[in-house]
């Protein structure tokens, strides 16, 4: 009698712990914000700098931009930059950019990377969208050309490239169901892919050019899509691998909400990495201080452990300080918009913002943002140009000692003609 009712016991037993097992795996504790445990990429300091536009790179094929760039506004800046201790420029580009001005987009593209080459300046070329594309949205928004609108009636001019619209919905949805096509019946993640091929054929020569990100920021609008965003970003990454070793960066989705229906969580986000992660990061945007915000911490925090079960390391891709308000728009929804009036930084969040990104052993990190037309939210200025010279702002100081506090100048080389004890010098071409 004593050798069944153990081995109930044991029966019980096991049970109960293939039931916590089980309990855990389906709801994961939320992890505290420290470094992922991931491959390296790179040795050495890591990729410090900032966010910089172009011009041809950067035009929306529904606006003619009046913002034109000063003369050697390149030289000039990779030279500040580079001279001011920082080693990356993230730079973004357009793909409706590319379609309204072809050879100016590649001549500006040969430019940034020849002179980011003579500056010793590390650039990740960023597949950039916001609100989706002009078609969608005239005033503000960038990214993907009218030819994969116009196909379709359901998509009129100017209904919406928001998270919040439903065209941006019905159209990110085909998206990821690869089920967008232009007017002549060609599949967009085809007409991406070879759209990017002309990127990586006019820079990956360079020296310079450190990785690619796939696309910045894309939406999600329902929890059946994470796989599938997973299996675009597979398409793209195996696409470029074809063509470079360089890294490749995969971006965090859109909107960035803890409790929004998407089930935005660290399982989930894991699911939109590659298949091969060889050389890939996983970029973010960090856009207030962590620390003493339940929300920015837990947010993440969050993508903390996404880069971890995804076994990649952190970028951040963009990073800055601002505050946002809540309103209840005119649809009865409930939206947020940056306050220009107390969005600022100081050095002090500056500081510790960065020390958070070291903390968390990030492959990189880039203040947004360099540019030549002004922003209405001061603290997104870091130059102005008067009279054809560019003159950094007091936010770009903020910026370079931050760096500069926590990890050091990471843009420098060795000077032979000095002793290898002393410290190494910062070597320009003129």
């Amino acid at each position: 009698m004593v050798l069944p009712r153990l081995a109930s016991y044991i029966y019980i037993y096991f049970f109960a712990i293939l039931i916590i097992l089980n309990i855990g795996f389906l709801n994961p504790p939320t992890p505290s914000i420290e470094a992922q445990n991931s491959n390296e990429v790179k040795d050495g300091p890591p990729f410090n700098g900032v966010n910089m536009h172009g011009f041809y790179t950067r035009t929306a094929q529904a606006r003619d931009s009046t913002n034109d760039l000063p003369p050697n506004y390149f030289d000039e800046s990779f030279k500040i930059i580079s001279t001011s201790g920082m080693n990356h420029v993230r730079f973004p580009f357009f793909w409706e950019a590319y379609v309204k001005n072809p050879n100016e987009f590649i001549k500006e593209l040969e430019t940034v990377a020849s002179v980011a080459d003579k500056y010793n300046v590390k650039v990740l070329y960023d597949n950039h969208q916001f609100h989706t594309s002009s078609y969608l949205n005239p005033q503000r928004g960038t990214g993907f050309p009218f030819a994969l609108f116009e196909g379709d009636f359901s998509f009129f001019y100017g209904s919406g490239g928001g998270t919040k619209y439903p065209t941006a919905k019905v159209w990110w949805s085909n998206w990821w169901d690869r089920n967008v096509r232009d007017k002549d019946g060609n599949d967009g993640w085809t007409l991406q892919m070879e759209f990017l091929n002309k990127i990586v054929e006019t820079v990956d020569k360079h020296k310079s050019t450190i990785g690619y990100e796939i696309l910045s920021e894309p939406q999600v609008h329902d929890k059946t899509q994470w796989s599938k965003i997973g299996n675009y970003n597979t398409f793209i990454s195996d696409s470029l691998r074809k063509l470079t070793n360089k890294t490749i960066a995969f971006s965090m989705s859109i909107p960035v909400s803890l409790e929004s229906p998407i089930d935005l969580n660290p399982i989930n986000l894991a699911k939109i990495a590659p298949k091969n992660t060889t050389n890939t990061v996983f970029k973010i945007s960090v856009y207030s201080l962590p620390q003493g915000n339940t929300y920015q911490e837990t947010r993440l925090s969050t993508f903390v452990q996404a880069a971890g079960l995804a076994g990649v390391p952190l970028y951040i891709g963009e990073w800055n300080n601002v505050k946002r308000d809540k309103i209840i728009d005119e649809e009865g929804e409930i939206i947020t918009f940056i306050n220009e009036t107390f969005s600022s930084i100081n050095q002090t969040e500056a500081n510790l913002m960065v020390e958070t990104f070291k903390n968390l052993d990030v492959w990189g990190s880039a203040f947004w943002q360099w540019r030549v037309d002004s922003h209405q939210v001061q603290n997104f200025n870091l130059i102005n140009v008067t009279n054809g010279k560019i003159i950094t702002t007091i936010y770009f100081d903020i910026v370079k000692n931050a760096y500069q506090t926590v990890y050091g100048e990471t843009n420098q080389t060795t000077n032979q003609n000095i002793n290898s004890n002393k410290e190494s010098q910062l070597v320009l071409s003129d």
